[in-house]
This record gives C-alpha cells, structure tokens and sequence, in this order.
C-alpha cells in the first residue's frame, strides 16, 4: 500500500523557515518524481515544487522561486521542502504527491503551514 505522511508543518512569523518532511512507503521511492502541492484556505490546489527521481532535477512555481527548496535521501525515502523567507500568503495545507502509480496520483494528508505574525 502506497503511504505519504507529511510533517514539519507549524506556524512561524513572516521571514521565518520551515522544512517540510515526507516519509514515503509502498512503492519504490527513487523510481518516482516527487512533487509538493498547496492549498489555501478557500482556493485551489497550487503546484510548489517538483524532483526527480534521482534527485538531479528540480523545478519550482515562480511564487517560491529562490525561497524553497526540494530535495529527497532515497535511502531513507524521504522528501523534503525547505522553506525559507517565508509570506503570509505562503500560508497553506502542503502535501506530498507521487503521481503514476497504477495510473493515479497519491497524496499525503498534508501538513498545515501558517505564516503569521
């Protein structure tokens, strides 16, 4: 069985950092890409961050540009978001997604962000 637990989430003032963990089980972990997904209170579902399966390559949502950071221990199966220089508006639930396995994507449960002063 597929399982994403997220964590690292909290409340934290503007300017503040956060990093976010997933612990990944159920599939092989390095074979996959990675993503982070947002959402918040009352809008939809933003993209944040994507890795690849050997971790070479990432990519980013201009809104976190030069702030966050994807990385992942494939030994461990572990995701990671390092969030830095972090907004009010950067205040959301953050989820950790693997897309492709038996044609669907997985989710976590997400983890709640606050940023707030």
């Amino acid at each position: 069985e597929v399982q994403l637990v997220e964590s690292g989430g909290g409340l934290v003032q503007p300017g503040g950092s956060l990093r976010l963990s997933c612990v990944a089980s159920g599939f092989t972990f390095s074979s996959y890409d990675m993503s982070w997904v947002r959402q918040a209170p009352g809008k939809g579902r933003e993209w944040v961050s994507m890795i690849g399966g050997g971790g070479g390559s990432t990519s980013y949502a201009d809104s976190v540009k030069g702030r966050f950071t994807i990385s992942r221990d494939n030994a461990k199966n572990m995701l990671y978001l390092q969030m830095n220089s972090l907004k009010p508006e950067d205040t959301a639930v953050y989820y950790c997604v693997v897309a492709g396995i038996a044609g669907s994507d997985r989710w976590g449960q997400g983890t709640q962000v606050t940023v707030s002063s």
